[in-house]
């Protein structure tokens, strides 16, 4: 699925960032470089987005660390992380050894099983986002990574500190396990390792973006104002606009159990997020977003990266599941048959 991106940023700065509008920093819009593609539209008039799409990628989140202030790779290096993602997914191929030994008593088992099977959902490359191989998706700060606030706690760290166990009770468990919501606080917004589809639906008052995982469908509504009773809502409570041919979409009022600091972005109650939609080809959306939480980082977190349409015959199917998570229960009764016998003295 090697696609060639053809897009450029009309005067855009070293890390992206162009003026504010209003309270809300934006990004400059990002222009296709042929000028003979021909933009679809709806019959309303806007960018024609619909269909299923790819939100996945080999470029990570955050730069890794030893990379400091390395911003891309070179088409060499890139073509050298490329190499070494493969070297690693034939490893995980590879068959194992019927003869090997049962793990030590004690010893910890992961979800290696798990990491070999997701690994081989995406191809090893490297996405070009503007004609360059990026070193992470966050772009601002300059060093790829999330400013966080030094003493933040978030929800789930707040919970913890007031007693509550991951096996006391199914709130303890994360919202992946629950069957609620996988992945960041708006799927699309990071990478996922696994089923990172989405299908993309418009009317003239409405934009729908519905994830695969788990099945979670945003409805943005177009032209309208923020809900006056400020509810949180799984996803947040998103109001679009477009400017020119970019979808902007400004959420807020998201549920803190979102929060997601292992591999997405950690929030607080007051997360605030803008997105930008600009579709760049046929096949290629250039997706940037902008997160600001006072409470969480020392400054508004910028990223950018690719979304990439489906090939022919790829589809956004139902993920059921509830109705196979079978691991959740077992969890918890496991944990109560111990807090049995811890008391039987057994």
């Amino acid at each position: 699925m090697k696609k060639t991106v053809l897009t450029l940023f009309a005067g855009l700065a070293c890390c992206g960032v162009a003026a504010q509008e209003g309270n809300l920093r934006v990004l400059t819009e990002p222009q296709p470089m042929d000028p003979e593609w021909e933009m679809p539209r709806t019959e309303h008039g806007h960018p024609d987005m619909q269909g299923t799409w790819w939100f996945g990628s080999r470029t990570p989140l955050q730069r890794p660390a030893r990379l400091e202030m390395k911003r891309t790779y070179t088409a060499e290096e890139a073509a050298e992380v490329e190499r070494n993602i493969r070297q690693r997914l034939d490893q995980q191929a590879a068959p194992l050894d019927p003869d090997r030994g049962a793990p030590e008593q004690g010893s910890r088992i992961g979800q290696e099983a798990d990491d070999a099977f997701l690994g081989h959902w995406q191809k090893p490359e490297l996405l070009p986002v503007n004609g360059e191989y990026r070193t992470s998706v966050i772009i601002d700060p300059p060093n790829g990574r999330l400013p966080l606030n030094e003493n933040f706690q978030d929800y789930h760290a707040k919970v913890r500190a007031a007693g509550l166990g991951m096996t006391d009770g199914p709130e303890g468990q994360p919202l992946s396990g629950r069957c609620l919501m996988f992945g960041a606080v708006m799927p699309n917004l990071t990478p996922l390792m696994m089923n990172p589809h989405m299908q993309i639906i418009q009317t003239e008052d409405y934009v729908v973006i519905m994830s695969e995982m788990i099945h979670d469908a945003r409805i943005i509504r177009l032209n309208d104002t923020h809900f006056e009773s400020a509810i949180p809502k799984w996803m947040g409570d998103s109001v679009g606009r477009w400017e020119g041919d970019t979808l902007v979409v400004h959420s807020k009022n998201f549920r803190p159990e979102q929060s997601a600091s292992r591999m997405f972005l950690p929030l607080s109650e007051e997360m605030q997020i803008t997105e930008r939609y600009t579709l760049v080809g046929d096949n290629e959306i250039h997706y940037a977003f902008i997160a600001e939480d006072p409470q969480a980082y020392t400054q508004p977190v910028t990223g950018e990266r690719i979304i990439s349409r489906n090939d022919p015959g790829e589809f956004v199917y139902e993920y059921g599941c509830h109705e196979g998570n079978y691991s959740l229960p077992g969890i918890l009764r496991a944990a109560r048959r111990a807090d049995v016998e811890a008391s039987l003295g057994l």
